[in-house]
């Protein structure tokens, strides 16, 4: 009788872990603290369940030499199928007006999370590219550490 209960807690701990790994994608890359404008970074990822709402967000890490209190972005999605583009220009605030960053860390780097997408539907399965330009003033913008894209089910945010 213990060992099937045991059985049945861990296959229920194992269901709730694996449907977390579904449920939330992060795709981070490192910048080393300097960001050319010549360089877009790309995301490739793949949608499975394109009739569920997903939520699309980025991920910025930078430390103390950012020299800005806010950071813009040309943003290129796609889908592999489809040849056309989507560019959006972004803009977010990275600081309060004292200067106090208002992401989340411990020590001079700090991560803030940005919505680009809320409840946006896939219109199919595959595979789809999100491209992002820094659009900032400086050729090499200094203080960004990483940047990345997070994908989850919209419920879950």
């Amino acid at each position: 009788m213990k060992i099937h209960k045991i059985l049945s807690i861990f296959f229920v701990l194992t269901g709730l872990v694996a449907c977390n790994e579904s449920i939330e994608k992060v795709y981070m890359k490192s910048l080393n603290g300097t960001w050319s404008k010549k360089d877009e970074q790309k995301f490739m990822f793949s949608i499975n369940d394109a009739g569920h709402p997903k939520n699309i967000i980025l991920v910025v890490r930078n430390n103390n030499d950012y020299p800005y209190s806010n950071i813009r972005f040309f943003i290129n999605f796609s889908g592999a199928k489809n040849t056309k583009k989507e560019t959006d220009t972004l803009n977010y605030v990275l600081a309060k007006p004292n200067g106090e960053w208002l992401g989340k860390g411990f020590g001079d780097t700090k991560e803030t999370l940005f919505l680009y997408k809320l409840n946006y539907k896939f219109p199919e399965n595959g595979e789809y590219e999100i491209g992002i330009i820094q659009a900032m003033r400086n050729d090499n913008l200094p203080g960004i550490e990483d940047i990345g894209v997070k994908i989850s089910n919209a419920e879950n945010e």
